[in-house]
């Protein structure tokens, strides 16, 4: 029991998609980072244990973000009237170049890992830039933060800015040189593997890096989908192929070992079925696809399908970093689809975008994302008492700072079983 924790509050989170579990003025015991069980007592063999006593605040599960371009952070809200391939020329690719400097690297990336603290992200799923230095630039700076993440090196051997357009042979020597060197050096940062997307990518290199996924047990990101040219343009170099999500599955990177795929707005029921066969985890970004005028993924159908669904903040194509806003947005764009389906699509609820951005998110760390025994035990203490009255029930609450609460609610946060602190880096 030496190692036990134990916290009291107002209990919150979701085993599944469709409700809440909810305990309030309950106990939550933790033990080796863990979550050990949830009651409404103490019972005698706890008897000495500390109790760190919440109140009347909440106690949720933390928050998980499945995409996020940490390169372009300093574009945040910039070019936002643009469509996806002007703004990448003009905005994205040029910031993503600037990381070639190591000391820019490390003073965008301070700011970038501090302010996904202060948003209560406590996992996340990042794509640094081609650049091997200020990959482990960030790599070490999240495992100094306490931070959960996968952090992967962006391969881009072609169709890309000759600023910022990697050799072949150097793509997969820097990707395996990171995979190697950082795939068990933290419990909590992992390398992934990330090709930007395929057109970005010779079949060399996809071929190379599903040969380091594989060698070194290492999960994958990328995106799929997002927009219809760029489908027609994966048709165009690989004609062969079935589909987009055919190219990435035949070079080893669809599942394979762990993956998500962002976006999916024009998924195919081949690919999705697909993807429920493989698992691969398919993220919702809204943000982004409103703001680069992508399109609205169809969530509800991939939901029916039996696939996983994660949120993605997406920086900087989306613009705001709190996960709890994406899940305001993407119950509000679940309406406009079910309207332009003809009613055929169910808007999201709550509970589900909720299960999205903690548990459903949280699978693709492990056991994380929930309050249910065995899982690593990620929290967010939310004092909502600045946000109106506080004698509605829990669930409302929670509803009611998921819409209008933001970072100074969050009075502490905890990774595998950590209270994290602002990271001092």
């Amino acid at each position: 029991m030496n190692d036990t924790k134990i916290l009291k509050g107002n209990i919150i989170f979701t085993k599944n998609p469709k409700e809440f579990t909810v305990i309030k003025n309950g106990y939550v015991f933790i033990e080796s980072g863990k979550v050990k069980k949830i009651d409404i007592k103490i019972s005698q063999e706890y008897k000495d244990c500390t109790v760190i006593d919440y109140g009347n605040k909440l106690i949720i599960p933390g928050f998980v973000d499945l995409h996020f371009h940490a390169p372009q952070y300093a574009n945040l809200g910039l070019g936002m009237d643009k469509q996806l391939l002007e703004w990448l020329e003009e905005y994205a690719f040029p910031e993503e170049a600037k990381f070639k400097d190591k000391e820019y690297a490390t003073k965008i990336y301070k700011k970038v890992i501090k302010e996904i603290w202060r948003q209560g992200t406590t996992r996340i799923a990042v794509f640094g830039s081609i650049h091997k230095e200020a990959t482990k630039i960030l790599l070490d700076l999240f495992i100094k933060s306490g931070i959960g993440a996968f952090v992967g090196k962006v391969n881009m051997d072609r169709n890309s800015p000759d600023f910022l357009r990697e050799e072949s042979e150097q793509s997969i020597k820097d990707t395996e040189e990171i995979a190697a060197e950082y795939f068990n050096k933290s419990k909590l940062v992992k390398p992934i593997i990330t090709p930007r997307f395929v057109p970005s990518c010779t079949s060399e290199v996809m071929k190379g890096i599903g040969d380091i996924s594989r060698k070194y047990n290492i999960p994958v990101q990328s995106h799929l989908s997002e927009n219809i040219s760029e489908i027609e343009w994966v048709k165009e170099l690989y004609p062969e192929s079935l589909d987009y999500a055919d190219v990435y599955n035949q070079f080893g990177l669809f599942g394979q070992q762990p993956t998500v795929m962002s976006h999916c707005i024009y998924s195919t029921d081949r690919e999705m079925e697909l993807m429920r066969t493989n698992g691969v985890i398919a993220v919702h970004c809204p943000n982004s696809n409103l703001n680069v005028a992508t399109g609205i993924m169809p969530v509800r159908n991939f939901i029916e399908k039996g696939i996983t669904v994660g949120l993605g903040s997406d920086i900087s194509g989306g613009h705001k970093i709190s996960i709890a806003n994406v899940m305001n947005v993407s119950v509000q764009m679940s309406k406009v689809k079910w309207l332009q389906s003809n009613k055929k699509y169910t808007p999201l609820s709550t509970s589900e975008v909720f299960y999205m951005g903690t548990k459903g998110g949280g699978e693709f760390f492990g056991k994380v994302g929930s309050f249910e025994e065995g899982y690593e035990f990620d929290a967010l203490i939310i004092d909502d008492s600045s946000l109106g009255e506080v004698n509605r029930d829990i669930e409302e609450r929670l509803q009611r700072f998921i819409y209008i609460g933001d970072d100074r609610n969050i009075v502490a946060r905890y990774v595998a079983g950590n209270k994290i602190d602002e990271p001092e880096l």
